[in-house]
């Protein structure tokens, strides 16, 4: 399966560089598989077109302010660090001009804190920073990590609008961004027209910002990325199947959990990682509809919903998308897959 065969031409007008100007105001298509059929309406809608005892499984993972500026102590040179995962003192990281950050150079950041880069895997730094930081100095000191599609500096509503309203495990390197069109009157109406909501943990990795570069599909690897699953959500999403109602995933990243965990009919729960790679062949087991945004180019995410959805129907609504001028990626409207 070629890469090449998820390409799509996008107007760059159409790559969203701030949120809508309410949180819940964007478009949705719907996408019916059955019929190969499009439907335009607004997110805040949702709650019209999930049958009552439907189960959205959400991913409440929290963006780590993982964006930091150093300074080089051997040039002077402003670097800027992205940290995806701390293990022990030592956080992995991607850092701009990569090739030129060798083991064993040292940079200055705010607040008196020294980093020491002491490993290095392909383009992922193993960075050590003294004294050790904490979430509390990133609030302090880090930025939020905006894709960089978005071409502009992160500014104050990005730190509330970057986040979704149920976000509460810290750790992801990357929005969720299919939980941003959520709002608490849409997670309410969502209750009273009988459609239950539960909540999963994975913390977005690297994976989201990079596009498949292999000519093959197949000869693609995922980073790992951890995920969580309580006894809860497991319990609620097995009696959902038990019943035959229809369970759908918010985000792909809640795709990638669920699947990762099934294991002979349930979920297995705990703490675990997955470097899943879900593309067009893949038999899904544990969801019946998806709700996500329009993916970049090439990427593993549109590969996925291709998976889902088919390739051919997944191109075509993309480019009924871009005929009807929707906004696209994470700050972009989004679709609905039944």
């Amino acid at each position: 399966m070629l890469t090449a065969d998820f390409s799509f031409d996008l107007p760059q007008e159409l790559i969203a560089q701030f949120p809508s100007e309410k949180r819940g105001a964007s478009r949705l298509m719907l996408l019916d598989r059955k019929t190969q059929s499009h439907k335009h309406c607004l997110v805040k809608d949702l709650p019209c077109f999930l049958e009552k005892g439907s189960l959205l499984v959400f991913n409440n993972s929290r963006v780590r302010k993982a964006r930091l500026l150093g300074v080089s102590s051997d040039t002077g040179a402003q670097v800027e660090f992205l940290l995806l995962k701390k293990k022990g003192e030592e956080w992995s990281a991607v850092a701009s001009r990569a090739k030129r950050r060798r083991i064993g150079s040292r940079y200055i950041f705010p607040g008196g804190v020294e980093a020491e880069i002491i490993g290095r895997d392909e383009d992922i730094h193993v960075v050590c920073f003294t004294p050790p930081i904490d979430d509390a100095w990133l609030d302090a000191y880090g930025r939020i990590p905006l894709p960089p599609y978005i071409r502009r500096k992160d500014v104050l509503i990005d730190s509330e609008r970057y986040q979704t309203v149920f976000a509460r495990a810290v750790g992801s390197a990357a929005a969720p961004t299919a939980g941003l069109h959520f709002t608490e009157k849409i997670l309410s109406d969502l209750n009273k027209n009988g459609v239950e909501t539960v909540f999963i943990t994975l913390h977005v990795g690297l994976g989201t910002f990079l596009p498949v570069r292999t000519p093959n599909v197949e000869n693609h690897t995922l980073h790992e990325e951890t995920f969580i699953i309580d006894e809860l959500t497991a319990n609620r999403v097995e009696k959902a199947w038990a019943e035959k109602r229809s369970v759908v995933a918010v985000g792909t990243t809640s795709v990638r959990a669920m699947e990762s965990s099934f294991s002979d009919g349930r979920l297995k729960t705990g703490e675990h990682s997955t470097s899943i790679f879900i593309y067009p062949g893949y038999h899904f087991k544990t969801i019946d509809g998806l709700f996500t945004n329009f993916h970049t180019p090439r990427s593993s995410l549109l590969m996925l919903v291709s998976a889902f959805a088919g390739k051919d129907f997944i191109l075509d609504s993309y480019r009924e998308a871009i005929s009807e001028r929707y906004r696209f990626f994470s700050y972009g409207d989004a679709m609905l897959i039944r």
